[in-house]
């Protein structure tokens, strides 16, 4: 099936209103798995330009975004959640290893959080996954990858605390 950034938007739409917490992002997730192998869709969507923050959509009742992810070469970010928002990553080309953290000690505006490692996975191509409220979590990558992140709310207009390893 062909996939359009619009009928994705729909369909997550769709979903979310049905079911707004975890069990609606578990929908979108699926649905999104099954455009991050959509080869036209993925084409139409991607560019040697495409910035490393693309944003293709947001939904002007619920907030929620979606985004192209083109990231050149290797990079590390720290551990982070998003805030009081939620966010799904779909691999589509290239790896990303994810690490996901426990909370050890809560950030303050003036004191990162502490957080102790517990485990980290391969996103792949066509993989997705959900990072509800709170999920602490942190990205790798060896070299040059692509993504597509829904995130429940445009997080350039948050104001997120930081984490660092215990």
């Amino acid at each position: 099936m062909a996939h359009t950034v619009e009928q994705l938007a729909q369909s997550f739409h769709k979903a979310l209103k049905a079911e707004p917490g975890p069990a609606g992002r578990r929908k979108v997730c699926e649905l999104l798995q099954a455009a991050l192998t959509d080869a036209p869709f993925i084409a139409s969507t991607f560019s040697d330009s495409t910035s490393d923050r693309h944003l293709l959509y947001e939904d002007p009742e619920l907030g929620f975004c979606i985004f192209a992810h083109n990231y050149k070469g290797a990079k590390d970010s720290p551990p982070h959640d998003h805030g009081p928002s939620w966010a799904i990553y779909g691999q589509v080309q290239g790896e990303t290893q994810m690490s996901d953290w426990d909370l050890v000690e809560p950030a303050a505006a003036d004191k990162p959080g502490k957080v102790r490692h517990r485990r980290t996975y391969k996103l792949m191509p066509g993989d997705a996954h959900v990072y509800n409220e709170g999920d602490l979590h942190s990205p790798s990558r060896a070299s040059s990858t692509r993504l597509i992140r829904i995130e429940g709310t445009n997080m350039e207009r948050v104001k997120r605390l930081k984490f660092q390893a215990a």
